[in-house]
C-alpha cells in the first residue's frame, strides 16, 4: 500500500516546489550567469570563509554550550561577558548564544551579510598585473584564512568592549554589514532582507501549519532587548575596515547610494533604539535622539568614503577625507572605551540577599530567590544621569558566582509569575546542572497575589520565599478573608483586628470551614458561603 503524505508534508513539498519553480523562472530570464560572476571573485563561486565561520559558531553552540543535548535550553550563564576578571566569558560570549532562535537569527544574517562582505574582500587579488599564489594576500586560500581570522578577531574585540553581560554573534554580524556597506551599500540592504527570507523558509519548513490562540504573556519592549552598544561597535569596526579597504582598492560607491544604504540598514536594524534601564523592570527610550543619530551615522560614513583629499584645515595640513575618517575612528574608540569601566566590574557583595533558607548551592554558583534586593551588578557602577538611578533593586531568581564575577537576576518575579516555572542552568565547560524554580500563588479578589517560590535541585526541594498574606476585598457578614501563603496555603477569617478562624485552602472540590464561613473549592477558585445562602468568590488560583 502506498503511504499518503500528511497535510504538513504536502504543504512543505508545495513550498519547495514553488521556490524551485520561481528560481528556475528567474534563471531563465536572467541575461548573465550569476555563477560566472561569483567565480570571478570567490574560489569556485563559494564564500568559504562565511561557511567556516558559520560552522565554528554552530560548534560552540551545540558542543561547548551543550545545545546538542538540549537545543532550546543551552548553557548560557558561564559564557556571557561578565567582567575582565572572568576572561572565559569575554572570549566565549561573542560566539555563544542564549537560545536556538538567537543562534539561527544571527546565522541567517551571517550567511547573507558575510557573503556580501566576503565577495567585497574577494579570494583573488584586485590589482592589475599581480599573479595569484605569489603571497598570502594573493593566494585564495590565504585570503579565505585572513577573512576567517579577521572575523574571529573582530568577535574577540566585540567581547572585550561589549557593554554589560552580552552574548551573541550579532556584533560580528553588524561588522560584516559595516564592511559590506562601504562597497555594496544597496546589495547589503538586499542581503539583510534576504536573511528574512531564509528565516521565513526555515520557520515554514519547521512548522508548515501553525495553530495559535490568544494567551497572556510577559513581554519586555523589543528595543530593550537590543545590545545597542555592541551592535553599533560592530557596525563601526566593520565600517572602519571597509573604508580602509575601498580606499585602498579605489572602488568607492556613489555618495547617495552609500548614504541611502547606511540609513536604511541602520533604521531597519533599530540602531535608533537608544534606551536606559530604570527600576521596576522599566526602560526609557530616547526615540528622537536615536533617529537623529542614524542620520549623522549615515552622513559620517559617507563622508569617510567619498570626501575629497583637498585641505580642510590648511594650518594642520588636514584634508576632508582625513577628518571624516578620524571622526569615524573617534566614534569607534568612544563606543569601545565606554564599556571599559563596566567590564572592570566585580560583584559588590555576593552575599546580598542570600540566606541559608532561600538559596541552593551548585558548584561555585548560588541560586536564590529574593524580593527587592539591591542589584549588585548595576549598583557597583556609577551612572551619572539625572534620569537614571544606579540604585536598582531586583526581584526574582538570581544567580551568583563570586569566582566568575556573576550576579544576575535570570528570571524576574513578574516573568516567573506569568510562566509559573523557570529552569536555571549553571555550570561551565564540561559540566552542567539544572535548578527549577516554581511559583505557586493564590490571588485574593481585588488584591495582589500571595505566593511562595520553591527551588528544586536533583532530589532536594527548598521553600525559598513566602510572600506577605493578602486580604480579599469583599466583606462577608462583617468578616474578611486573608490568603496566608506557605507550604500549605490557608484562609484566615478576621472580624476587625481579631482572628476568628483559619483553615487550609480546600483541595479538589472539597470544602472546609473557619470563622463562621464555609469555603468551597470550585476548580481554580474558592467561594465563601454563609448559612443564609450568600456566595462570594474570595480567591482565585492563577493559570500559569
Amino acid at each position: 500500500m502506498v503511504a499518503v503524505p500528511g497535510t504538513e508534508t504536502l504543504h512543505t513539498l508545495g513550498l519547495l516546489g514553488a521556490m524551485l519553480a520561481s528560481l528556475a523562472v528567474v534563471h531563465a530570464l536572467s541575461e548573465g550567469g550569476v555563477g560566472a560572476t561569483l567565480r570571478r571573485r570567490l574560489l569556485l563561486g563559494v564564500p568559504w570563509g562565511t561557511l567556516l565561520v558559520t560552522g565554528f559558531v554552530l560548534a560552540v553552540y551545540f558542543v561547548v554550550q551543550g545545545g546538542w543535548e538540549r537545543p532550546n535550553a543551552p548553557m548560557v550563564i558561564p559564557f556571557r561577558a561578565w567582567s575582565y576578571f572572568y576572561p572565559q566569558g569575554i572570549l566565549t560570549a561573542p560566539f555563544s548564544h542564549a537560545s536556538l532562535g538567537h543562534l539561527t537569527g544571527n546565522l541567517f544574517a551571517t550567511l547573507t551579510l558575510a557573503s556580501v562582505a566576503e565577495y567585497a574582500w574577494g579570494h583573488y587579488p584586485r590589482e592589475r598585473g599581480i599573479q595569484t599564489f605569489t603571497s598570502l594576500l594573493t593566494n585564495p586560500f590565504g585570503r579565505i584564512a585572513v577573512f576567517v581570522v579577521g572575523t574571529l578577531a573582530v568577535g574577540v574585540l566585540t567581547g572585550v568592549f561589549a557593554l554589560g553581560p552580552a552574548i551573541g554573534f550579532s556584533g560580528v554580524v553588524f561588522a560584516f554589514a559595516g564592511f559590506a556597506l562601504m562597497r555594496y551599500p544597496l546589495s547589503t540592504v538586499v542581503a539583510l532582507s534576504a536573511s528574512g527570507v531564509v528565516s521565513l523558509l526555515y520557520s515554514a519548513v519547521q512548522n508548515p501549519i501553525l495553530t495559535q490562540g490568544g494567551r497572556s504573556a510577559f513581554i519586555t519592549p523589543w528595543w530593550a532587548s537590543i545590545a545597542i552598544q555592541g551592535h553599533a561597535l560592530g557596525l563601526f569596526l566593520g565600517a572602519v575596515l571597509g573604508i580602509l579597504y575601498v580606499r585602498h582598492v579605489d572602488e568607492r560607491p556613489p555618495a547617495l547610494r552609500l548614504f541611502a544604504g547606511a540609513l536604511l540598514f541602520s533604521v531597519a536594524q533599530g540602531m535608533w533604539a537608544v534606551y536606559a534601564p530604570l527600576d521596576g523592570g522599566r526602560y526609557e527610550l530616547y526615540r528622537a535622539a536615536g533617529a537623529a543619530l542614524v542620520f549623522v551615522l549615515a552622513a559620517l560614513v559617507t563622508s569617510a568614503v567619498r570626501a575629497a583629499d583637498r585641505s580642510f584645515v590648511g594650518r594642520l595640513d588636514l584634508s576632508y577625507r582625513e577628518t571624516a575618517i578620524g571622526l569615524v575612528l573617534a566614534v569607534t574608540v568612544a563606543l569601545a572605551v565606554v564599556a571599559v569601566p563596566y567590564n572592570l566590574f566585580t560583584v559588590a557583595n555576593p552575599d546580598a540577599g542570600v540566606t541559608e533558607t532561600n538559596s541552593v548551592e551548585v558548584g561555585d554558583y548560588t541560586v536564590f530567590y529574593a524580593h527587592d534586593v539591591p542589584n549588585q551588578y548595576i549598583s557597583s557602577v556609577a551612572i551619572d544621569s539625572s534620569a537614571v538611578s544606579s540604585n536598582v533593586n531586583a526581584s526574582g531568581v538570581i544567580v551568583v558566582s563570586d569566582d566568575r564575577e556573576i550576579w544576575w537576576p535570570v528570571t524576574s518575579t513578574n516573568r516567573l509569575a506569568n510562566s509559573g516555572r523557570a529552569l536555571v542552568r549553571v555550570g561551565g565547560v564540561g559540566w552542567r546542572e539544572s535548578i527549577t524554580a516554581d511559583y505557586v500563588s493564590w490571588a485574593p479578589v481585588g488584591n495582589r497575589s500571595a505566593y511562595v517560590v520553591y527551588l528544586h535541585h536533583e532530589e532536594a526541594t527548598r521553600l525559598a520565599y513566602v510572600s506577605e498574606p493578602s486580604r480579599a476585598d469583599p466583606t462577608i457578614t462583617g468578616r474578611n478573608v486573608t490568603v496566608v501563603p506557605g507550604r500549605q496555603f490557608s484562609l484566615r477569617v478576621t472580624r476587625g483586628d481579631e482572628v476568628i478562624g483559619e483553615a487550609p485552602v480546600p483541595v479538589g472540590n472539597n470544602s472546609t470551614s473557619a470563622g463562621g464561613l464555609t469555603f468551597v473549592r470550585e476548580d481554580r477558585r474558592v467561594v465563601a458561603t454563609t448559612d443564609d445562602g450568600t456566595r462570594v468568590t474570595v480567591a482565585v488560583r492563577p493559570r500559569n
